[in-house]
């Protein structure tokens, strides 16, 4: 489903050259759950956004469910995204001045899908989360674990075959964070859904089918 063949990011400024990922080489099954773990600062959320098409290798290859990504242009890399990945951040995103159901839709903007449709298939979502009782609210009248699962709504809204999740539950208590992993669960095995997860909770990732450990940009494990 995901594959990265020689990945390296290198950041550079005037006076700094910054390795970021070196010698990246990954291979993600479909319908695997996959942890990703290190310190701050060793490249995990680098990888993401690589893998989310968010940010560009310096070198190397990325193949996402058989398409090799090099060469795309900007369209056709924000459709594909659109189509095949579903992202979950640490700090929600959501957008303050929309409610739940209009949150929710926003993937759906940018595909050819009318108001009606749009509103039942964030219905539908929303129901799958369990927040149908805060539809017309606005993040900021949420908990933290409320606005993660509107969040993992809007991700999965465009039916994604890949999530992706920068510490989910890193904002959140842990009986919020256990509900929100065991939503990711739930996706994983009944939706057979891809899930790529950046945590630095152990007790989580040992709950994954694998861990992939990052120091210092490199692949230690």
């Amino acid at each position: 489903m995901i594959k990265l063949e020689r990945v390296n990011k290198i950041y550079r400024t005037d006076e700094i050259e910054t390795q970021a990922l070196e010698n990246v080489n990954i291979e993600i099954e479909k319908g695997e759950f996959l942890s990703i773990m290190g310190p701050s600062g060793c490249g995990k959320s680098t990888l993401l956004n690589i893998i989310g098409l968010l940010d560009t290798p310096t070198s190397g290859t990325i193949t996402i469910d058989g398409t090799n990504i090099a060469g795309m242009s900007d369209k056709h890399l924000a459709q594909f995204r659109n189509k095949t990945l579903g992202f979950v951040f640490q700090s929600f995103h959501l957008i303050q001045s929309f409610n739940v159901i209009d949150n929710v839709q926003l993937p759906l903007l940018y595909r050819n899908v009318s108001a009606s449709e749009r509103e039942a298939l964030a219905r539908k979502v929303l129901e799958r989360v369990g927040m149908t009782h805060r539809i017309h609210h606005m993040p900021s009248q949420l908990s933290g674990g409320q606005c993660q699962r509107v969040a993992i709504a809007r991700a999965i809204i465009g039916n994604p075959e890949i999530i992706l999740a920068d510490e989910p539950t890193g904002n959140l208590d842990s009986k919020m964070g256990a509900e929100v992993m065991q939503l990711l669960h739930q996706l994983n095995k009944e939706d057979g859904r891809t899930i790529v997860m950046v945590t630095h909770n152990e007790q989580q990732a040992e709950q994954t089918d694998r861990t992939i450990r990052f120091f210092d940009g490199r692949q230690v494990q």
